[in-house]
Order: C-alpha cells, then structure tokens, then sequence
C-alpha cells in the first residue's frame, strides 16, 4: 500500500510592502492575528517557491519590520516590494468552533437573505478600512461588500456558502438593478 502525501495548501500570512534601511529589513503587511507572529509558523514562501526565514520582527505603526536570513541589504529588499508570503495550512493552528480562515471561504457561493445567489467570492481585501469580500457573478463586474456580521450573517462552510444582507452590504439598490436586468433579458 502506497503512503500518500496531501498537496501544499499554501495560505497568505503577509505583503511585503517595501525596504526598511539600508540592511535588507522589509516592511510587511502582516494578516496574522497578532502581526508579529509573522515567522512564529516557520519559513515563509513566495509564489515562485523561494523561502525566507524571518530572524525578527517588530511592529512599527501599521506594519511589521522584518528581517529575513535570506535578504542581506536594501537592493535585495527592494526587489521584494510586492511579494506575497505563504505558509502550508499544515503549519498554521486548527481553527476552532466558529472559527475559520479567509481563505476557506475563497470559492463559497454569495447568496442574499431571500435564497438568491449573487456570485462567488473570489478574494479579500484590506485597504486599511476592514475586511471587504470580492464578490464575482456569473455575468458582469464583481461587487465589494464589508465582511461584517451585520453584512454576511451566515457563513456555512460545509454547505459551501454565506449569506449577505443587501442593504447592510450596500448591495440594495445593484441587486433591483441586476434583477431588473433579468427581467429585461427574459422579456
């Protein structure tokens, strides 16, 4: 009998936004709970595979300062501005009841309280105001909402979707608009 190993389920911990200096430390966006945890889970990955060993981290402002084993001075942190960084799911905690990760919720179906399906999230964002679910339908331009209790009421994961309240979501007046559309196709 084979042994079988799982696929690489990598997660996003951080952004490295820029250089810090001039000895190769990096200034992150950090999405752990707490932002300095940024390396507690072991080496972190870029898309590419490339790995980066975080020596230390210290939160400055609305960032984390890190310093990589892996980076020697501000040319190479500057090459880095933009990166993603990843960590196998595998490495990071269980999530406990009630708990979850973004991303599992990347790929659920968005449907309003009255049962209609509105599209599928397709990403996060954080541009310094909250959480906002990217929001993609079958047919037209994707709709950011907050994601917020009021907003999404009901996320079940094991069903595969959440439930968004349109006027809490800002959504009221796009979703009469986009029925109004069906009505006038099926015409």
């Amino acid at each position: 009998m084979s042994e079988t190993t799982s696929a690489p389920e990598p997660v996003l911990l951080g952004t490295i936004g820029g250089a810090h200096g001039i000895k190769g430390e990096v200034r992150v966006k950090s999405f752990t709970e707490d932002p300095e945890d940024i390396g507690a889970y072991g080496p972190l990955t870029d898309a590419k595979g490339k790995t980066f060993t975080v020596l230390s981290a210290r939160t400055q402002k609305n960032v984390v300062v890190v310093r990589f084993a892996e980076v020697a001075d501000r040319n190479e942190a500057e090459r880095l501005n933009g990166t993603d960084l990843f960590v196998d799911r595998s490495k990071l905690p269980a999530e406990g009841e009630e708990e979850f990760y973004q991303a599992d919720l990347v790929g659920l179906v968005a449907r309003l309280t009255t049962g209609a399906v509105i599209g599928e999230i397709v990403a996060f964002h954080d541009f310094g105001g909250g959480d906002i679910l990217e929001i993609a339908p079958e047919n037209g331009a994707s709709v950011m909402i907050p994601f917020t209790e009021i907003a999404v009421p009901q996320i079940d994961l094991d069903l595969g979707f959440i439930v968004v309240e349109p006027v809490a979501a800002g959504l009221e007046g796009a979703v009469e608009a986009r029925e109004g559309d069906e009505d006038d196709e099926s015409a």
